[in-house]
Parts: structure tokens; sequence; C-alpha cells
């Protein structure tokens, strides 16, 4: 459960979230299968399709020294209908 990041909150994401589908990000090399399990187990859901694609790294720089931010690789999983993901809030403190 380590590899998945939190979930992600675009527009895109939650005009998805109508159709059952849930975005999140997860580590580079986190493996689908490996993903649909650690979901299906831990929120009690049924995943019936994931698919998966490779955030672009963005250069940034502090002075003369320049870095990239971290490389992430975004899930969109589809869920089978009567199942869902309770929302994720975050405490105020």
């Amino acid at each position: 459960m380590d590899r998945i990041r939190y979930a992600v909150f675009t527009d895109k994401s939650i005009w998805l979230l109508g159709k059952n589908q849930y975005t999140s990000n997860v580590e580079s090399g986190s493996i689908r299968t490996e993903i649909k399990h650690w979901v299906e187990l831990f929120f009690g859901v049924r995943v019936i399709a994931r698919n998966s694609h490779r955030l672009r790294v963005k250069a940034r720089r502090m002075g003369r020294i320049v870095g990239e931010t971290m490389h992430y690789r975004r899930m969109i999983i589809t869920l089978q209908s009567g199942y869902s993901i309770p929302p994720l809030r975050k405490k105020r403190t």
C-alpha cells in the first residue's frame, strides 16, 4: 500500500468520478496488477479496468542547481458498478 501516493483531484478526475473511475498517483516502479490487488484488498471493491500513464518530468531550478520533479505514474482505476471508494478528507489543523 506504500506505493499508492495520493488521490488526484483535477477537473478531469472529478468528471471521471461520475463514471466510477478514480485517479491517484503511484510510484513509477509500480506494477498495474499490484496496484489492482492493493485497491481491492484495502477498500474492499471490485476493479474491472486500470489505465496508467507516466507524468512528464519537469525541470526545476534553485539558483545554479537544476533538478527534476519526482517521477510518478498516474493510475485511473475503474470500479464495477455498485462499488465506490469513500472520499479522502484532509484533517484541518
